[in-house]
């Protein structure tokens, strides 16, 4: 499975792990809560959706009329395809959740993963959050690296991007030292920590710097 398969299967889970949803419904909710889906097509979702009940992960039932989805005639009101979370679709879940290895820290598959936080546990919370401002950091030092030696041959417009871009890199770097102490701060007085609450004070977006 492809790395972007990959996020969008740990997504259409997470959000099927609150509710039973058909699939108009499931691309509405990843391009409104998850915008780094907002590229993504019926073409990509709906094989996903075939391939997770076919692992078993997900269970197919008839809904009800497709009248508020724009694409379907009023004339037409078929029932519709609800997706449920199986049992083994929660625990393959679960499984995805506690992972923190370098995946989750990418530009693809930060964003996403933090949208779900809230249903993280703290270690794990702590090991993307470190591992997503460790990579920034080696990028950022490669920028600055790549700046130094070629300012001199640039034009004023193409340092201007350069700059622009590390400074969105450099305001993330900010944005998770803070979310990272407020982890750790809330670990030492052992209450649950509030990244919304952080991302909100602050003005952060977890999908900056993400790309589709």
């Amino acid at each position: 499975m492809s790395r972007r398969s990959g996020v969008l299967e740990f997504a259409v889970l997470g959000l099927l792990r609150e509710a039973p949803m058909h699939g108009y419904e499931l691309r509405k909710r990843l391009n409104s809560s998850l915008g780094v889906f907002r590229a993504f097509s019926y073409g990509s979702l709906y094989p996903c959706l075939k391939t997770l009940v076919a692992q078993g992960w997900l269970a197919e039932e008839q809904g009800g009329g497709g009248a508020d989805d724009p694409r379907t005639p009023l004339t037409n009101r078929r029932a519709k395809i609800v997706y449920r979370l199986t049992a083994e679709g929660k625990e393959r879940f679960e499984e995805l959740l506690g992972q923190t290895g370098p995946d989750a820290w990418e530009d693809e598959h930060f964003g996403v993963r933090f949208a779900f936080f809230g249903q993280t546990s703290r270690d794990v919370r702590m090991r993307v959050l470190e591992g997503r401002r460790s990579r920034l950091e080696e990028r950022l030092a490669k920028m600055r690296g790549s700046m130094a030696r070629t300012r001199e041959k640039l034009d004023a417009y193409t340092l201007e991007l350069q700059r622009h871009g590390m400074e969105s890199v450099e305001r993330e770097v900010r944005w998770l030292n803070e979310l990272i102490e407020s982890e750790r701060e809330g670990r030492d007085r052992g209450e649950r920590s509030d990244p919304e609450g952080t991302q909100k004070r602050h003005g952060a977006d977890p999908s900056d710097g993400i790309t589709t």
